[in-house]
């Protein structure tokens, strides 16, 4: 099946990506929704990734987290180990406009893949490495999932988790996928910078960074001495933007963070206008105070109705709100896929596989998904005869296995 035209904002910019697992891959995606041609370097036996056992069985396919990540890329199986290998990513580093990886420092030194290396090949190059704990540092090669570097050692678990429970194992890709946003954006704004300097430049983005920036209002108020009381909902400054269960077990968030001029419009929502002037609960300070109280009775008072029933209630009061969902109540929310969460990705088969999209739209360079992520070294040849290599030459390379 032919792949589909690029568009989008980034049009015409080539990528040149080295990585393996979510972090870097999942950048490559993004830069592929947005029109941008990116080629995959992978060793030969492939992106460990793509092997990725979530379930008892992937039925001798690739993972769904790497087809996710990888969707639209041209793959070319590479050695870059050895010189000729090598040789042979450098002409592609040379023609491109961006070199995207996330492998540890002390493998792109082994591989002479460095920033002080390519910037001599490719002055223009805009160089982004994606990592877990940074490029400075005595733990810089220190192996990082999201789950290490971002969830845990980034502080994000024990912000988000209440004292007294163990930590929970963190489901896969959030960090990565924050991550990769990141280095997206920073990408961009290299790429912006080149227009008017003419250079390219490193990029530096890292797992434990983007995780505190994450967290950074729990952060910055514990470095102003003042580190935020972990609360119970029971214990809350406010019962106007909490959580409540419904009848039927499902969750809502109020989301009252004006709780004065949220007030009157819940009790009335609730049917209980009297409590407005209550003199318990009547200004922001007495809901604060008598918050475990106030938290108890309104428990009790939204068990009675199930979250449609709530929501009538809710809208008609004009009381701000939203449904705590899950992944299966995405998949059926109308206004999830108004918003574009979803979209259909060609496959090779011609016909479509409906995926995650990337988060932002453009009005004036809109982009559409081109392709399926490809089989490993699906474009070897191909990329090589781009190159001016002839088929002798790709002969001679597959049977050194710098190819495969």
């Amino acid at each position: 099946m032919a792949q589909v035209e690029k568009s989008g904002p980034l049009k015409g910019i080539k990528v040149v990506e080295i990585g393996m697992w979510a972090a870097g891959p999942a950048a490559g995606a993004i830069f592929t929704d947005w029109g941008a041609e990116v080629i995959k370097v992978e060793p030969l036996e492939g992106d460990p990734y793509r092997a990725l056992v979530v379930q008892r069985s992937n039925e001798g396919q690739d993972s769904p987290q790497f087809r996710l990540d990888n969707r639209a890329k041209r793959s070319i199986t590479l050695d870059v180990r050895t010189e000729e290998g090598r040789a042979i990513a450098y002409e592609l580093i040379k023609r491109a406009d961006v070199f995207l990886t996330n492998i540890r420092l002390q493998s792109l030194e082994r591989f002479k893949m460095t920033w002080d290396i390519l910037k001599e090949i490719n002055p223009r190059l805009v160089y982004t490495i994606v990592t877990g704990y940074g490029i400075k540092g005595k733990e810089i090669n220190r192996p990082a999932f999201d789950s290490g570097a971002w969830w845990g050692r980034g502080g994000v678990a024990a912000t988000v988790l209440p004292d007294g429970i163990p930590p929970l194992f963190l489901a896969g890709g959030i960090g990565d996928h924050f991550t990769a946003m990141a280095g997206v954006t920073g990408t961009c704004a290299a790429l912006y910078a080149r227009e008017h300097t003419g250079k390219g430049q490193l990029v530096d983005v890292s797992m434990l960074r983007t995780a505190a920036y994450f967290i950074s209002f729990n952060l910055f108020d514990q470095m102003l001495g003042r580190p935020r009381k972990k609360q119970q909902r029971e214990e809350t400054l406010n019962p106007m933007i909490i959580p409540y269960q419904a009848k039927g077990g499902k969750w809502f968030s109020l989301l009252g963070l004006q709780g004065d001029r949220v007030w009157p419009l819940v009790c009335r929502a609730i049917d209980r206008p009297e409590l407005i002037d209550d003199d318990r609960y009547n200004t922001a300070a007495k809901r604060s105070q008598r918050s475990a109280e106030l938290v108890k009775l309104l428990d009790e008072i939204f068990a009675t109705r199930t979250v449609p029933q709530w929501a009538e209630a809710f809208d008609r009061e004009d009381v701000w709100w939203a449904p705590v969902q899950t992944t299966e109540d995405l998949l059926s929310d109308p206004q999830v896929r108004a918003a574009g969460v979803f979209m259909q990705v060609p496959t090779h088969d011609g016909k479509t596989v409906e995926m995650v999209a990337s988060p932002i739209d453009y009005s004036g360079t809109p982009w559409r998904a081109t392709a399926t992520h490809p089989a490993l070294g699906q474009h070897t040849e191909e990329i090589l005869l781009e190159l001016g290599k002839n088929w002798e030459d790709i002969a001679a390379l597959k049977e050194k296995k710098i190819i495969g």
